[in-house]
C-alpha cells in the first residue's frame, strides 16, 4: 500500500465516527411536516398577466406560520423563488439571493418587482433554521407574464 493511501485510510477510520455525529446532527436540524402539509400561490394565479409590481399572496394548509428561529412543531415560514429553474438543495438551509426570497418575518404576502417578459414563481415552506421539512413543502410553479 503506498504511503498517502495509508494516510488516507488512518484519517478516514479517525475522522468517520466525528463525520457520521455531524451528519446525525444535521438531521436533527430538519423538522417533520405533517402529512398533507400544502403551500401555494393565492396569487397571482398560473398563467395570468400582470404589471411590473404586483402582490404576491402566499398559502399553507395543515401547518401554521412562524417566523424564523421560532422552533415550533407543525410551523414554518416562507421563501419566494422566482426563475429558479431547479430547485436548492432541500436538506440544507435555502441560500438568499434575488431568486429565493426569504420572509422569515413570517409573513404572507409580498410585492414583487419583475421586468416585462415570462416568469415562474414558486414557494418553498423552511423550518427555524431555514432548512426545508423532512417532506419537503412545496407548491407547484407557476408562470406568469409581467406585461
Amino acid at each position: 500500500m503506498k504511503a498517502y493511501q495509508s494516510v488516507f485510510l488512518a484519517s478516514t477510520l479517525l475522522f468517520s465516527p466525528l463525520l457520521q455525529a455531524q451528519e446525525q446532527k444535521a438531521l436533527e436540524l430538519i423538522s417533520e411536516a405533517p402529512e398533507g402539509a400544502e403551500v401555494y400561490i393565492i396569487s397571482p394565479k398560473d398563467g395570468e398577466k400582470v404589471g411590473e409590481t404586483f402582490t404576491v399572496r402566499f398559502g399553507l394548509s395543515g401547518m401554521g406560520v412562524a417566523p424564523a428561529g421560532v422552533n415550533k412543531a407543525d410551523t414554518g415560514h416562507h421563501h419566494l423563488l422566482i426563475d429558479l429553474e431547479e430547485i436548492p438543495d432541500l436538506t440544507k438551509p435555502l441560500p438568499s439571493s434575488d431568486k429565493v426570497i426569504h420572509f422569515g418575518g413570517g409573513q404572507t404576502e409580498t410585492q414583487v418587482t419583475l421586468p416585462p417578459g415570462v416568469h415562474t414563481l414558486q414557494l418553498v415552506l423552511g423550518n427555524y433554521l431555514h432548512i426545508p421539512h423532512r417532506k419537503p413543502v412545496v407548491s407547484r410553479k407557476i408562470t406568469l407574464e409581467v406585461q
